[in-house]
């Protein structure tokens, strides 16, 4: 394969991997948010174990979190150092601000999250868990705000430095609301959300299977299931008002994902197999018109259809439309689970049903394959622009848009991010994917080992007793606790022996 291909591969590699984790601390520190505010509000120590249990999990992923997360940004300077130098303005005041405003909110309050439990007051915690948890979320506001630039660039012009061309910034608050970047952010969170809520029903499920910890399970249990139930209606109206955006903004995005390929009234298709050499869908299930009503209230509406663009314009139609469509079919079932299992907590019979809780112990791979599939159908949909033009619409409001690809337009194609191919080969390229491969494997496995342990272990069946109130001395003990998790102060004596300190424990040099 060539050098373009390759590092494609390798970036899709490395960020899908990625992409595993964030969304869990996400939605699992939004539940944690939620159970330590019933410990608050009712005093029930067991909400208090099961905020306790459940924060070693985060930890453990967020360090995988962070671990995975740091290889994109070499990427962009080893293999897409055009694209780098293209977007660096942008991206370089975007991700500031992330690492200002939501990595040090997170990893601030994450010693006390994790290892404050018994040495700061209950609201002290709990306010902890609220930063971590809002520190997650900022961080993921501030990556869709960069991704969203791409799709819909606004706020910026364009300069020439050295001889080639760069955005940039000239209104900050454009960039951050860009016409795409708003209704992303909230798919991407409730897709988050989802996972959270999946993730805690499927261990607790295991436990309600096992006879264990059986209290503990349910009450886990009922709070992911209405989070999730919510989560999950909520992000199909969200996908709505988000596929209304990509009908104005990526028009040949929306027609791939469709299969559309003649412009005209456009059905919403259930279920196809696309053909893009005979321009038609194969073995297609779909409700005739539901795409023009969707879009314009309309089933009659005229949906503009890959044919308005050149074939070298059009994204991978089969891979979009399928990834596109196998999210689509995860969250209807995703509800579907949900309300069923609401059913039968209504009828108090939810934990009887065993069958139920089985599902529930595998249904957490859905919401991981649906977050992958939809990045998957979005980032490939916009191909082959990783920024993309702007589109015009004919004042008669005619559905045949128009993208801006003239000299001094925005927009970069994808094989022209690429950094020069005699600094970066085939042969290099390959060698990474190869290296990555290997040190993903071997990390997923210590982090399914790790965390196979403390499910196995379970939650603490008592949990101590914070203390009435928090000092500063409590907060730099607990942060000394980050470092030396045996307990001992790094910065007062204490005693190894009986009548001496440490130091005059520790024998002399010979």
């Amino acid at each position: 394969m060539d050098v373009l291909t390759l590092s494609r591969v390798q970036f899709a590699l490395t960020i899908m991997f990625h992409y595993l984790f964030p969304p869990l601390s996400i939605g699992l520190g939004v539940l944690m948010v939620l159970m330590e505010g019933m410990y608050l509000r009712t005093g029930d120590d067991r909400y208090h174990a099961m905020t306790k249990f459940w924060t070693k999990i985060f930890a453990v992923n967020f360090a995988m979190g962070v671990a995975t997360g740091i290889v994109m940004e070499f990427e962009f300077g080893t293999n897409w150092a055009n694209y780098a130098r293209y977007v660096g303005d942008i991206f370089g005041s975007v991700l500031a601000a992330e690492g200002i405003f939501a990595f040090f909110l997170e990893s601030g309050f994450l010693a006390v999250l994790v290892f404050g439990w018994d040495h700061v007051s209950k609201g002290m915690h709990f306010f902890a868990t609220l930063m971590v948890s809002f520190g997650s979320i900022f961080s993921a506001v501030w990556i869709i705000i960069a991704n969203s630039w791409q799709q819909t660039p606004a706020g910026f012009h364009l300069v020439t430095r050295d001889g080639a061309v760069c955005a940039e910034i000239v209104d900050i608050w454009a960039v951050i609301f860009n016409p795409s970047s708003m209704n992303r952010l909230v798919h991407v969170l409730l897709g988050a959300f989802i996972l959270g809520a999946f993730f805690v029903m499927s261990i607790s499920a295991y436990y309600v299977l096992r006879r264990k910890h059986l209290d503990f399970a349910k009450k886990s249990f009922t709070i992911a299931l209405i989070f999730g139930a919510i989560s999950s209606l909520a992000v199909g109206a969200s996908g709505h008002f988000q596929a209304k955006t990509v009908a104005h903004t990526q028009p040949a995005k929306l027609a791939a994902l469709e299969g559309h390929y003649k412009t005209g009234p456009a059905d919403l298709t259930l279920f196809g197999a696309p053909d893009s050499t005979a321009e038609r869908v194969d073995y297609a299930i779909a409700v005739p018109g539901g795409l023009s009503f969707l879009v314009h209230e309309d089933f009659k509406a005229d949906i503009p259809g890959l044919e308005e663009f050149p074939r070298d314009q059009w994204p991978n139609v089969p891979l979009v439309f399928q990834t596109y469509h196998l999210m689509i079919a995860l969250g209807a079932s995703f509800i579907g689970l949900t309300l069923l299992a609401l059913f039968f907590l209504w009828r108090g019979t939810l934990f009887e049903q065993r069958w139920l809780m089985a599902v529930f112990v595998v249904a957490v791979v859905g919401p991981y394959l649906a977050n992958q599939a939809g990045w998957v159908s979005a980032e490939a949909g916009r191909q082959p622009f990783i920024v993309y033009p702007k589109v015009t619409w004919p004042a008669d409001g005619s559905p045949h848009p128009h993208l801006e690809m003239n000299a001094g337009d925005a927009f970069l194609k994808t094989a022209d991010g690429l950094s020069s191919r005699k600094v970066v080969g085939s042969d290099q390229v390959f060698g990474s994917i190869v290296m990555f491969s290997v040190i993903y494997v071997l990390l997923f496995a210590v982090w399914v080992y790790v965390l196979n342990d403390k499910i196995h272990h379970g939650p603490e069946e008592t949990a101590a007793t914070p203390p009435p109130s928090t000092t500063a001395s409590d907060l730099v003990e607990t942060a000394a606790r980050r470092v030396n998790p045996s307990g001992y102060s790094l910065t007062e004596p204490h005693r190894d022996t009986p009548g001496k300190t440490v130091e005059e424990s520790v024998p002399p040099k010979e």
